[in-house]
């Protein structure tokens, strides 16, 4: 599987979750990611095949976990016991983009969490969690990039000492955005036209998404853990409502992206597991007006721009 998308909920019109199952499997997508522990999505999502990102939800679900064992075990009693395998859960994000105070919580409770897991026979699915791009620095060229705290570089040697992926929230549109004067729209959205070369190494670049991710694989390397896996849990572009967010953008974005990860990037060559976000446009998020236009899919499950997922 190299392509998941994100199945987001914060909207009043979207289709029921047995829909929304049969949708992704009539577009041939093996991958999904829910953002809280949603009976609905993880019951039709049974018998299904498709790999599952299963995140814990919100700070306050975290803090709970790293609080103590029996929380995580009785977690995992109510939110993984009765599903899987019948769902393929793959991994299970403690924490989405956890920031400030919170990060302390991330390691104590993908510890136990593991625990939880390994007691109740469940050993098989990975514990992460996952991050904002921003969390690594000095990204340009992509070799010098490090992780910015020092939180980070626990995660990553825990990660390396169960063999569980980094989850990362990788997305060129807010680094085009933030800064269109050096970075070119063609090399943000995977058009021809531009090649960046990292002088340390001799890589040649002719993405941003690679660059990206390959900064990511440099701050793993520096925290001493190079053989984590990165999987991009987020990365998509918006359709409307701000900056550069048009159909056609969006279209270029996600189709390069689709037709790109399956061979990797220049540090790391090899299929790259990738969930765009997301699966359809979600009209109670907050924030920019662009949040609600990230969707592949309109409410109605019609196309919000061609898509080709095969």
């Amino acid at each position: 599987m190299t392509i998941g998308v994100c199945y987001g909920v914060v909207a009043n019109n979207l289709p029921p979750a047995n829909e929304v199952v049969q949708l992704y499997r009539s577009k041939g997508l093996t991958g999904m990611r829910i953002y809280f522990a949603d009976a609905k999505a993880l019951s039709a999502l049974r018998g299904s095949g498709i790999g599952l990102i299963l995140d814990v939800g919100g700070t306050d679900v975290l803090a709970s976990l790293a609080a103590n064992a029996s929380n995580a075990a009785n977690w995992v009693r109510d939110n993984v016991r009765p599903y899987y395998p019948a769902v393929n859960i793959k991994y299970i994000a403690a924490g989405n983009e956890v920031l400030g105070g919170d990060t302390q919580n991330i390691v104590p409770a993908i510890r136990n969490l593991n625990a939880a897991l390994a007691g109740a026979g469940l050993g098989a699915i990975k514990v992460s969690t996952s991050i904002r791009f921003d969390a690594v620095t000095n990204t340009f060229p992509p070799s010098n990039g490090v992780f910015a705290q020092a939180y980070m570089t626990d995660v990553a040697r825990l990660l390396a000492s169960t063999g569980a992926p980094l989850l990362a929230n990788v997305y060129p549109y807010f680094a085009y955005k933030d800064n269109p004067r050096d970075i070119q729209l063609n090399y943000a959205t995977f058009r021809p036209g531009t090649t960046v070369r990292d002088q340390n190494n001799g890589l040649t670049y002719t993405c941003l998404f690679d660059a990206m991710v390959d900064a990511l694989v440099a701050a793993l390397e520096r925290a001493g853990a190079p053989g984590v896996r990165v999987v991009v849990s987020e990365s998509g572009w918006p359709s409307a409502s701000g900056f550069a967010a048009t159909a056609d953008n969006a279209r270029a974005y996600n189709q390069g992206l689709i037709d790109h990860v399956g061979g990797g990037t220049p540090k790391r060559p090899g299929a790259l597991e990738t969930y765009i976000f997301a699966m359809f446009n979600e009209n109670f998020k907050t924030g920019q007006l662009t949040e609600k236009h990230f969707g592949l899919f309109n409410p109605d499950k019609s196309p919000a721009y061609p898509i080709q997922f095969r």
